[in-house]
Order: structure tokens, then C-alpha cells, then sequence
């Protein structure tokens, strides 16, 4: 693909100048958003700035400065690929950014990019008291985004993290060094719960695989980029969720709570359970289908995911 760069460098020199110019080829070849970004603009923005070395918040001042013509030909390489190689950008640049927090990742784990972020930053209020909160889980891990979020909220509690693929725990690994949380971030390879200590946990939070089948197979060229394996639960998306919802009780504490998020599938479970009082949170910065339920609702609905989990029909 022919982007003509020597005419770009030849005539754009600021900061501004390529954030534009990289929107506009983004909205002409129809990249997809959805990894973190919203519009060409934000994606732009991103992939300018870290290719510069420079923070997301630059001020805005500097967005005049003119860029050295080998830091030109970077933004533009990059560009290109983004462009050609239809992945998200996330895994062109190693980083990503969620909850405020820079997380290093690559093709061994999905893009951080839940709107569950938005729960850690509001240390999940009004549903526990932050004072009491002293062991978290969180489940299918990957990047441990999610993990290393929960523990700078709650500096005071201990994580735990799994994830049963051992390249995600890999780079889970790498961001827990990263952000030196060894000594309360522990990750544990597992199935779900099959190998975790049975402890009380305040809070049980999860962003599995709940995608269908049927709706992988026609999503854009972008999410195929991803390990499919963080993607796919069955036929219905519902494999995973299932099988938290009938082992949660095991591992919550009497005043916990636990947080799924099932996005797409979000109808599809609450058909399944129209009984159940599953609370959807709202995200003021966008994103839905999660839900929470308290210990005793898990308790107490819980022959009903047990007689799902059982029947072959509904997964």
C-alpha cells in the first residue's frame, strides 16, 4: 500500500500535523476501533505520542513541536502497519493503558479494555466497604490488568490472579514486575477455581470468554488478532460464566460480592435465568453487559446455575 511518504515527510512536521494525518488514514482504510480507542483521532493520538516516547497527557503546547524527519518516518511506518496488518495498536506499541495504569502486552493476551476499570476506580462503591476488603480474585487474569488495578485500590488486600494459559501468565508476569507488586499480586496457573486454596473473598471479579462461537467467526479482522482462547465460551459464550456462577460460593465471603463481565451475552444469560436478580451496572464512560451479585444471591440461586451447568442444551 502505497501511503506516498515521502510527499508526508516532505510537508507535515508537527506533533498535530501527524495525529491528523493519521486519522484521516484510518477513517480512509476503515480501521477497526474498539481496543481502548473510540475514534481515528484517539488512535491516532496514541500511536503518535508512543512513538515519540511522549505521555498521553502531553500538554497541549507541545503539539506544535516539529518532529525530526527519522521520527517522521517511525510514525509513519507505524501507521502503515496498523493499517496493513489490521491488528490493534495495543500490540504494535506493547502498551496499553487501563485504569490509568500503563500495562505491557502482546498477542498472548487480549487488549486491556473492560469497563470494569471504572468499578477499581470507584473502589467498587457503594457494593463493599473499602475498609473491609482483604482478599480479591480475579479470574482469567490475562494481562492482570484487572489484578494490578484492584491492588492500587486497595493497597491493603491481597490479589490473587488466574489464568489457566500459561503464555497470558507470562505476560501477567511481566506487568506484576513491572509495577512491583510481587508482594500482593500472586497468580496461580488454574481452570477457574480447580487449583486455588479455598479462601473468603471479598470480592470475586471476572472478565472470561463469553464470546459465541458464531460471533467470533464474524468479527472484525482486528479481534482475530487476539488469542482466541480469551475469546470463545461455546456455543452460547456461557461455558466460563457458568462455571463461576456454580463455584463462586465456595470462595466468596458472607458480605462479598461478584462481578462478571459477559457483554454480548448479556441477554442470553438473563434469558436463561430471568428469575435471577442480576444487577447490570451502568458506565458513565461507556460499556455494559456486566453484572454483580452479591454471596447470598449466589447462594441462593445456586441450584439453579448448578441445573444449567447440567443440561447440555444451554451451552
Amino acid at each position: 500500500m502505497n501511503l506516498q511518504a515521502a510527499d508526508v515527510i516532505d510537508t507535515l512536521t508537527s506533533i498535530k500535523d501527524y495525529i491528523r494525518w493519521a486519522a484521516s488514514r484510518f477513517a480512509e482504510h476503515q480501521v477497526f476501533l474498539g481496543h481502548g480507542t473510540a475514534t481515528p483521532l484517539d488512535e491516532a493520538a496514541a500511536i503518535v505520542l508512543h512513538t515519540l516516547h511522549q505521555p498521553y497527557d502531553l500538554a497541549e503546547s507541545y503539539f506544535d513541536a516539529v518532529l525530526t524527519v527519522p521520527e517522521r518516518q517511525a510514525v509513519i511506518d507505524l501507521v502503515i502497519r496498523r493499517i496493513v496488518e489490521r491488528k490493534p495498536s495495543a500490540y504494535l506499541t506493547h502498551e496499553a493503558i487501563f485504569a490509568g495504569l500503563s500495562f505491557y502486552v502482546d498477542e498472548r493476551v487480549l487488549v486491556p479494555r473492560s469497563p470494569i476499570a471504572e468499578l477499581i476506580a470507584e473502589r467498587f462503591q457503594p457494593w463493599v466497604d473499602e475498609e473491609q476488603v482483604y482478599n480479591i480474585l480475579d479470574l482469567c487474569t490475562g494481562s492482570a490488568c484487572i489484578a494490578i488495578a484492584c491492588a492500587y485500590a486497595f493497597p491493603d488486600a491481597q490479589v490473587d490472579a488466574v489464568e489457566l494459559s500459561a503464555d497470558a501468565l507470562a505476560v501477567a508476569e511481566i506487568n506484576i514486575d513491572k509495577h512491583e507488586l510481587a508482594p500482593q499480586v500472586t497468580l496461580y496457573q488454574s481452570d477457574l477455581f480447580k487449583q486455588l486454596p479455598v479462601t473468603p473473598y471479598d470480592i470475586i471479579v471476572s472478565n472470561p470468554p463469553y464470546v459465541s462461537i458464531a460471533e467470533w467467526q464474524s468479527l472484525p479482522a482486528e479481534f482475530h488478532a487476539e488469542p482466541g482462547m480469551g475469546f470463545t465460551g461455546g456455543e452460547n459464550g456461557l461455558d466460563l460464566v457458568l462455571r463461576i456462577l456454580v463455584d463462586a460460593k465456595d470462595y466468596l465471603a458472607e458480605t462479598g460480592i461478584l462481578i462478571i463481565e459477559v457483554g454480548s451475552s448479556a441477554e442470553t444469560l438473563q434469558t436463561l435465568f430471568p428469575d435471577v436478580p442480576f444487577y447490570w451496572l451502568d458506565f458513565a464512560r461507556g460499556g455494559d453487559g456486566v453484572f454483580l451479585l452479591t454471596a447470598q444471591q449466589v447462594q441462593d440461586y445456586h441450584s439453579q446455575f448448578v441445573s444449567a451447568l447440567s443440561c447440555p442444551e444451554t451451552h
